[in-house]
């Protein structure tokens, strides 16, 4: 067999780790189309169906799945031997939204650092105020943030986040009461349009828990202190969507912004391939 092509291997990686072709290439930062000959040229010298493609949905074929871990590891390798005598450590300062950070961050820190193994990571998590001061003082290299209210345009729409209404499972609201909330308080946006929504369906509600974060909001709704509006990528688990059960209403998405202007060909990488990872 032919040595094998690490660029489309780590494509291959990419697709099944994204869940798409426009995402692996949106982190690669070249086009689908070349991601797709990619992966039909290593499908071709492997003589296997790496991955299943409908019209809406690519997976992983079973000769995939085996194939997935040596894929890892060949990537791995690679990265590595490849930043051998690199002069000195990368170093990535990134801020990132409290709102966007659950229980998923383990899963997504192990695989940036298995794409960027050489990548010194710093991350702060607070809020789009702090952040956005930290950034304009030169305190961080990017800030991955709910889009501010003030209108700045230095920024990059990176993806939108989907909000719903979380408690825990089998949480029952009692009766004749109001809605009990977990919110981040006055400052918060996201706190701001959930009590408009509320009062606009003419649903009363009691602010009974306030924290910082959506780890924190996450908490109180598992432990059936309150509903909790979070991002649907964050909510942990033990909490269930009881938005359509209790007829709450719609949150609009929040545009997730994206400011940074990165010089290192390997550093902007590792920033594509992080909000990726959030998109997921």
């Amino acid at each position: 067999m032919k040595s094998l092509d690490v660029d489309a291997v780590k494509a291959f990686v990419l697709v099944a780790e994204l869940q798409g072709f426009t995402r692996a290439a949106d982190a690669l930062g070249v086009s689908q189309s070349a991601v797709s000959m990619k992966l039909r040229k290593l499908e071709q010298q492997l003589g296997r169906r790496l991955l299943e493609r409908t019209p809406r949905h690519v997976r992983l074929s079973a000769e995939g799945l085996i194939f997935l871990a040596a894929a890892r590891e060949l990537v791995s390798s690679h990265d590595r031997a490849a930043e051998a005598f690199a002069i000195g450590v990368r170093r990535l300062a990134v801020g990132v939204s409290h709102q966007l950070v659950g229980g998923e961050l383990p899963g997504l820190l192990r695989r940036l650092h298995e794409r960027h193994p050489g990548l010194r990571l710093e991350m702060r998590v607070a809020g789009t105020r702090e952040l956005m001061q930290a950034f304009e003082h030169n305190e961080l290299d990017a800030a991955l943030v709910l889009r501010p209210d003030d209108g700045r345009k230095r920024g990059q729409a990176a993806f939108a986040e989907e909000f719903s209404w979380f408690a825990a499972a089998r949480w029952q609201p009692r009766a004749d009461q109001p809605l009990p909330l977990a919110t981040q308080g006055n400052l918060c946006r996201v706190r701001a349009a959930a009590v408009a929504a509320l009062d606009r369906a003419g649903i009363a509600w009691n602010e009974v828990f306030v924290g910082k974060g959506a780890a924190v909001l996450g908490a109180a709704a598992a432990g059936g202190l309150a509903v909790a509006l979070l991002a649907k990528r964050t909510a942990p688990s033990g909490t269930v969507d009881v938005g359509a059960e209790l007829g709450l209403p719609p949150i609009p998405a929040q545009d997730v912004m994206l400011y940074g202007a990165l010089g290192d060909p390997g550093s902007r990488e590792a920033l594509r391939t992080l909000v990726l990872a959030f998109r997921q």
